[in-house]
């Protein structure tokens, strides 16, 4: 038995390729299903199943598109609805690949359908799990995602009831391979590693020690953030389904010259979003261009900042172009026409209108904050962060709220707003925002809360202020 973690960074996401004896099964697979292809290939193996853990709610599935390349069937546990042709399996049901067995595991609690999928060796004996959004490395599920009318806490009920009653009787041995590692979402503080064993988890997992079913669900639901905008969308699409993936990247990858995307651009509803690092972006933009480089957390905050229903240009780095829509498909958008041939280098060199963002140093906020006035310390940080530590009379917008004009309204013209947030890569979205508002006095502070912490002349506190 072969088995592979395909770990994409960005996402926090993990599917699986698994072969035995020339066939292969793929468990949560993204929506650009190259490389699957390419690995059963180069093993000489044939894709015989597609094993979906659950309704993913972070990213738009390659379920679809993996099916239709290799005839696999779709298989869902119980209680799945879907508008295309699925295997719906049974709690129980076991599936022959090779010398192994894939047995489903109903588990609901994250999702009512989520199931885990325990891989047996030739002699019947349990060698690992899995388990989707179910259990993580430290962590398990959030119960408040979907699932109809149910509460999270009769989610969170459920979850208990299916990590006692399926997952901790499993031999301690167990590989767990979960969907999901640090940074994700999906839960509310992942481990540090993408898998794990079960010996391990009920060593150091919150939610696997001993205790009452009150008690995992208080634990459970207790500081839960409200999750990212798009996941209710993302999770419908995996219901409902979506067009290939070919087609989004024939329209997305179209090349426009400067009349053609200076057209596109005027267009109202039309979205500009620039993949380049931001040390490139600060230095020179599109005017009204949105910051999302693809060296940081690119297709959640694409999720979360912008919109699904309108179309969207690109500007890109060189060669980048592809990724930028392939990213920009994981989480659902479809609606991509085309990016800037030569990219800003073509815009800047054609001697059209473009925008820059100021970064300045710690050190220099800390010499300007006593001498002006009408200084502003925005914080772009999420709510947690800054009640861990801001800098004293800083006012917290967090980046995801910014996605509303509405959340700018009290910024005056007359502030001078030092923008940052942890490391400097939300900071540069913000300021993108902001400028494309109109609120163009404003410097980015590089390396963010990071460098500002250590910064002496800069009086930090723990105590939230917020502008009214």
């Amino acid at each position: 038995m072969f088995i592979q973690q395909l770990y994409t960074g960005c996402l926090s996401e993990a599917a699986y390729y698994i072969d035995s004896e020339g066939e292969a099964a793929i468990v949560d697979p993204l929506r650009d299903i190259d490389m699957y292809l390419r690995i059963a290939r180069e093993r000489n193996a044939t894709i015989k199943y597609i094993f979906e853990t659950h309704f993913h709610a972070d990213f738009v599935s390659g379920h679809l598109d993996l099916a239709k390349a290799t005839g696999a069937p779709i298989i869902y546990g119980p209680r799945t609805e879907t508008n295309f042709p699925i295997h719906l399996a049974t709690d129980g049901e076991q599936f022959r690949l090779g010398g192994t067995t894939i047995e489903v595991l109903h588990t609901p609690g994250h999702t009512l359908e989520s199931s885990c999928y325990l891989v047996r060796n030739a002699d019947g004996t349990p060698h690992a799990l899995f388990t989707g959004d179910t259990l993580f490395v430290g962590d398990v599920g959030r119960p408040d995602l979907s699932s109809g009318n149910l509460s999270q806490e009769e989610l969170a009920a459920m979850l208990y009831d299916s990590l006692q009653a399926k997952i901790l009787p499993l031999p301690e041995e167990v590989i767990v391979y979960p969907a999901h590692g640090p940074g994700s979402s999906c839960g509310k503080n992942l481990g540090p590693n993408t898998h794990s064993t079960l010996k391990e988890e009920k060593e150091s997992n919150y939610a696997l020690r001993e205790q009452t079913k009150e008690e995992f669900v208080k634990a459970v639901t207790d500081g839960l953030l409200a999750p990212p905008q798009y996941f209710s969308i993302n999770a419908r699409i995996n219901k409902e389904g979506y067009g290939p993936l070919d087609e989004v990247l024939e329209a997305g990858l179209q090349p426009l010259d400067l009349t053609a995307f200076t057209e596109l651009i005027k267009v109202e509803g039309t979205i500009l979003v620039d993949t380049r690092r931001s040390d490139l972006f600060v230095a020179g933009f599109v005017p009204g261009s949105i910051s999302i480089g693809l060296d940081g957390r690119f297709a959640e905050w694409a999720g979360s900042l912008l919109p699904f229903d309108k179309p969207i240009v690109l500007v890109t780095a060189p060669g980048e172009e592809r990724e930028s829509v392939i990213r920009l498909a994981r989480v659902g958008f479809d609606k991509v026409k085309g990016y800037l041939a030569g990219g800003f280098p073509a815009w800047r060199d054609a001697g059209q209108p473009m925008d820059m963002i100021i970064d300045v140093e710690p050190d220099e906020l800390a010499m300007d904050i006593p001498f002006d006035p009408n200084l502003v310390v925005l914080d772009v940080r999420r709510e947690t962060e800054f009640a861990d530590g801001h800098v004293k009379d800083a006012i917290n917008i967090p980046l995801q709220d910014l996605v509303d004009p509405g959340s700018m309204a009290n910024l005056e013209e007359k502030f001078n707003l030092y923008v940052h947030c942890g490391g400097g890569y939300r900071s540069i979205i913000a300021a993108s925002l902001l400028k494309r508002q109109g609120i163009h006095n404003l410097r980015n502070v590089s390396g963010g809360w990071g460098k500002i912490k250590d910064q002496k002349g800069i009086e930090v506190i723990k105590e939230k202020s917020v502008l009214n």
